[in-house]
């Protein structure tokens, strides 16, 4: 292991980055039940979920490639249509995950040069 790994430095800035990270998150669960939200910020914090799961998933499936080229992953694609029709006749998100992640994985697995 190489001498950088303990670096004061970067010790400091991970446990400082620990620090805030457990801070934001603990601060919700002690005092989110003694500030009062108002009816509108309920409403959007309903879409918390569902904006982050996009928010991971959108960047990976752009067309945009390193260098400016346009490409398309199809077992990606494919999966993605998958997963949106799952979700559009159930509104299942569990069943949407599994059929989406079983579609891709089944591309990759029967046809290993499909989509890259």
């Amino acid at each position: 292991m190489s001498s950088d790994a303990f670096d004061p430095y970067i010790l400091a800035v991970i446990a400082m980055l620990l620090l805030c990270s457990v801070l934001t998150r603990v601060g919700f669960f002690l005092f989110g039940d003694h500030v009062p939200l108002s009816e509108g910020v309920r409403r959007a914090l309903r879409y918390a979920p569902a904006a982050a799961l996009a928010a991971i998933i959108v960047p990976g499936m752009l067309p945009l490639a390193p260098g400016g080229t346009m490409t398309i992953a199809a077992d990606q694609l494919l999966a993605s249509l998958v997963a949106i029709f799952v979700c559009l006749r159930t509104r299942n998100a569990i069943l949407v995950i599994v059929v989406g992640m079983a579609v891709f994985w089944g591309l990759r697995l029967f046809f290993s040069g499909f989509g890259g």
